[in-house]
This record gives structure tokens, sequence and C-alpha cells, in this order.
């Protein structure tokens, strides 16, 4: 059997697969579709038999969806690990523990309940590239005759193996170590996602007296006015109670933020300062901090007054991966708190990072409540120009425009233009220590961009 190289990649987003469940590109034919061509593209690399980790999140449609993913893998003759439900850095864990040839995670992440997605792990418990997704679509056109299909003894089998996301739970109580005392008081947010089935019995584990809310999933309420969507909602329970920090997760907990004891929001990029001097200080940072385009400037001075360096990349969590590999760093994320330490994990781990966040706080002795007023981020704006599908804005306009425009700002500030993935729009930010001259900037350039495509 012959993939299609002609085929042409459209399925596969910046994260896997997503759209509303059963309906689109998420129903459970596309999914059983989905499992068979993840496998038909490990056999073709040399893995006869492959052995696969599919976890899933608190959504309604995840069981819907789990057994059609489970049934195209198993048809294909893959031997299907059911982890239940477990955060996605939980299955990536699932997979190096057990020497398993890959993984798949069924979860929306951050999205309403409404929705769900596919996305697949390597062996390492890496996400894919986007070469390797592209190769996987490229089998869902097969037509399949019954010659190729395994049967009897070849048929793929499915063992449930709930107990692995004990071992993620207790693997993660093992990270604090004992040369620190775990804080004695907090509050976390599951969103009422994965992490409602790990982290109240890690953090009960730990120790202290922590409240935990969003942990009570009835398969429609994931993300709902809780978690990382909706920080509100920590930040003023942390306010409310006079609790000293706060931690929330997103849907599959793969993210995090937190809420200082004055309820303002930490997001990524203060955790990268603090987490890079952290891990500088202990020789394990590697050549500098990975942040994406997004990153605040500030992020860069701060770390840069240090001697530590920041590498940037395009948005996207495997983009940050790319680089860490590519820079030799060990620490990259995003600001919406996607964050990632290499030498510990091997994608986003939301619990990971907020427990080393703890961990480096106390090993610097850090005051949690001064954090975001000595971080002191650049103003940003960012606007969303329409432009017309007949008349794009192409690669060598937005070059000549940002280094026309960019001198203005003095060095105080920058520019980035970027098409929408998903809609005619063209994303505008601007960044500046001057307030005005940021507005002034950013009027110029939406300007000059509407009238280009007049």
């Amino acid at each position: 059997m012959t993939s299609n190289p002609e085929r042409v990649r459209c399925l596969f987003g910046t994260d896997g697969v997503r759209d509303v469940a059963n309906r689109g590109d998420m129903t459970p034919e596309m999914a059983l579709r989905l499992g068979r061509s993840y496998i038909l593209f490990l056999t073709e690399r040399g893995v006869p038999r492959p052995r696969i980790a599919v976890g899933r999140d608190t959504r309604r449609s995840g069981q819907m969806l789990e057994a059609a993913l489970a049934a195209g893998m198993t048809s294909a003759g893959a031997e299907v690990f059911m982890l239940g439900v477990i955060p996605t850095p939980g299955v990536s864990f699932a997979v190096k523990k057990t020497g398993m040839h890959g993984g798949a995670v069924i979860s929306a992440s951050h999205n309403p309940a409404e929705y769900n997605g596919i996305k697949f792990l390597d062996g390492e418990g890496y996400k894919l590239s986007d070469e390797m997704e592209a190769s996987i679509e490229e089998y869902m056109g097969d037509n399949l005759t019954d010659d190729w299909r395994p049967t009897g003894a070849s048929v793929g089998v499915l063992r449930q193996t709930p107990e692995l996301a004990v071992e993620y739970g207790d693997w993660l109580a093992s990270l604090w170590g004992r040369e620190l005392p775990f804080p004695a008081e907090g509050a976390v947010d599951c969103a009422h996602g994965a992490a409602s089935f790990v982290a109240p019995s890690l953090f009960e584990k730990l120790g202290g007296r922590w409240t935990v809310v969003g942990n009570e999933p009835d398969g429609l309420n994931i993300n709902e006015g809780v978690g990382v969507m909706k920080m509100s909602h920590i930040c003023g329970l942390v306010k409310e109670k006079g609790l000293p920090v706060g931690i929330a997760y997103d849907g599959d907990a793969d993210r995090v933020l937190l809420s200082d004891g004055r309820g303002r929001p930490l997001d990524g990029d203060i955790m990268l300062w603090i987490l890079g001097r952290w891990l500088a200080s202990a020789g394990c940072l590697g050549s500098g901090v990975v942040a994406t385009v997004m990153s605040n400037m500030a992020l860069e001075e701060h770390l840069g007054s240090e001697g530590l360096r920041v590498h940037r990349c395009q948005v996207g969590d495997r983009y940050v991966m790319e680089t860490l590999n590519a820079t030799g760093s060990r620490l990259g994320g995003e600001q919406s708190g996607h964050v990632i330490i290499s030498s510990v994990v091997n994608t986003g781990d939301g619990i990971c990072t907020g427990l080393f966040f703890l961990k480096a706080c106390l090993s610097l002795g850090e005051d949690i409540d001064t954090l975001a007023d000595r971080f002191s981020p650049y103003p940003q704006i960012l606007r969303n120009v329409e432009i017309s599908r007949e008349k794009q804005v192409n690669g060598d306009f937005i070059k000549e425009l940002s280094s026309d425009v960019e001198p203005i700002l003095g060095g105080a500030g920058r520019i980035l233009i970027r098409p929408s993935g998903t809609e005619p729009l063209m994303r505008v930010l601007v960044e500046a220590r001057d307030r005005k001259l940021m507005e002034e900037v950013s009027d110029m350039l939406v300007n000059a961009i509407r009238e280009k495509c007049r």
C-alpha cells in the first residue's frame, strides 16, 4: 500500500485536528480514519505492531471519539493503551515511561465543551512536526481493500491502563524534592478539565491547606468560567480568601497561569523571567530562554540584565520546542502559559510548570506579590485589519512597511505584522515604552495596510 503524495495538507492545524465534536473534521468517522492513518504511518516506517497510549480530557464527546480512534488504530494492528482522563503531558509521560511507539490526545484544550480535537505524539512524547502530520494526512484518502486489512491474531488489541495516570501524579509529586518546604496554602483551579483527576491528590500529598476549585467536571463545563480562560475566577478567590498565590490550568492542563496574593494575573512572560533566572543559577538553562514573537520586550530586558539570552520563534508550542532543540536552550514558552522545561518534560506541562515556579520563587527569595510591578511590561496594542481575499498583502510589502516605520520607535519598541491563519485579517502588534508613540505608530501601520487593500 502506498500513500498519496498529491494530497494537499489542510486537515491538521497548529495543534492537531480540532472542530466542533460530531461535526466537520471531528466526527467519529474522521477519528477512526485518523487513528488508522497514524498507525499506517508508523507501520510503513518500520514499526510492525505499534504500541500507542491514548488519553482524553473531560468533554462529553471524549469517549465517543476515543472509541472511534481506538477502533481505527486496532483495525490497523496497533496495541492501544487506554489511559482514561489524563492531562496531555500525562500521555507524554506514559509514552516515555513504558517505551511506547507514540501517543494520541483527545482534547480541545482551552476551547469550549462543544469542541474536541485529536493530536499525536511520537515515541519520545513530543508533538509531531508539521512534516509528520502532513505524511499522516496523506493516508487519509486511501481506500483499503480486504486483502490488506489485518485479521485473526494480527488485529490490534485494547488495554485499559488507568494506573498510568496515578503514576503520572506520583511523578509530579516527586519533582518537588525535599530541600524546600511546600507552600502552606494557596488555590488551584482545575478548569473542570483533565487536571481535576490529578491535581487535588497531588496537592494533598505535597501538604498544606490548598483550596481546589474547578474540579467537578460534568462533561459540559470544561473551561466554563474557570481556568486560564477566566483568570478573574482564581484571582477573585485568592483575594477573597487572603491567599498568597493561585494556580489555574486549561482544559488539558498543558498551560498554567498564576495569580499573586493581590489578585493580579501572572502570565507566561513573568514565569519565563523567574524560571530562567532559577535554572541559570543551577547551571541548567542551556543557551538561554526561548520566547515567541508575542512575548513582551520587557522579558528580553530583564533576562538581558542577567546576561541571559532570549531566542525568538513563531507562535506555537511545537515551534518553541523546535527552537529549544536548535539552540540548546532548556526553557521556553508563550505568554499564554504554555511553558516547556525541556530537561524535565517533552511538552508543555501546566502542573509541572506551576510547581517549578513556586520552587523557583522560594529558591530565589522572590516576593510573588511584587513580580507584576517589577516586570513592568511595555505597553502593547494589537489590532486586526480586515483585508479582502482578492487583495492579499504580500510578504515584501510587510517587510518594507515594517522597516520604514520601526525606526520611529527609536529602539524602544517593536512591530509585528502577520496574517491570521483562519480569517481574512492582518494582525498588527506595536509595542513601545511610550504609549502615545505606540498608538501613533499603530495608526500609521493600520492606515498603510488599509490603503494597500483599497
